[in-house]
This record gives structure tokens, sequence and C-alpha cells, in this order.
């Protein structure tokens, strides 16, 4: 048997590149779904293990039903959440993450963990803006929901 001379990984196809900052990249899909605050709060959950739909639905509060299932069935397609249906009566689905959603949940606590420690620095500036800018916003809230 004769051995290639060149490892594995020389064999596979070239990676394309993917630039986020050309209009017809796919990878700003990923970053679509990153601004989904509700994808964000959904992936952190799933963290702390398997979760059934209406536990996670209590965990993220705010969020009704439609969008929870919504927000599960792209992080699904997206290869990120694991859909498991255990064969009980009543029947019981529980959510999880894959190998691909435990590197985005590794971001997603830093990032979330950066929102807690610089929520009030956020707020005085859109405050101090406010105030110079006499900025309608203000006035309605700044928090889009």
């Amino acid at each position: 048997m004769h051995a290639s001379p060149l490892p594995p990984s020389a064999h596979q196809a070239p990676q394309p590149t993917y630039n986020v900052y050309a209009s017809n990249c796919p990878a700003r899909m990923v970053l679509d779904r990153l601004a989904d605050k509700w994808a964000l709060l959904v992936i952190g959950r799933l963290r702390d293990g398997p979760v059934r739909f209406n536990q996670l639905r209590r965990n993220v509060e705010g969020v009704s039903q439609k969008v929870l299932s919504q927000t599960l069935k792209k992080l699904e397609r997206d290869g990120l959440v694991l859909r498991c249906v255990i064969g009980s009566t009543p029947v019981t689905v529980e959510y999880s993450l894959t190998p691909l959603g435990w590197t985005l949940a590794e971001l997603i606590e830093s990032l979330s963990a950066w929102a807690e420690s610089n929520i009030e620095a956020v707020l005085h500036a859109q405050q101090a803006y406010d105030a110079q800018h006499h900025n309608p916003l203000s006035e309605q809230g700044s928090t889009p929901s």
C-alpha cells in the first residue's frame, strides 16, 4: 500500500473566502441571525443543557410562543440547535445546542456579559445625547422591543 505524500487536508477543496462587507456575501445571513435578540437569548439559555419548549419560554422572559417557535426553527435550520422528540405520553420535545451552536454560545456569553457590564454607561450616553440633541427617542423610550 502506497501512502499519500500529502496530509488529508491537502486533498480537500479549498474553502471559499467570505467577506461580510461585500453586499452579496452569504455570511451576512449569520450576522442577521445574530442581530435577532431572541436568537441570542435562546442560544444563551441552551448553554445550561437540553430544555423543553415551555421551560425555555419561561426562561426567556417576554418571548411569545409564536416567536420562540419561529426562532427555534431558524436556529435548527442553521445547524445551531438540535430538536429532539422524546417518545413519551404526551410527546416531549427538547432543544439543545449542536457543536456549531456551542461555538456561537461562547461568543454570546461574552456579548451578554459586556451588555450587562456596560448598560449603565450606554444609558448615560443616551441621556447625554438626548439632552444635547433634544432627541424625540428619549420621550418615546429608546429601547426598541
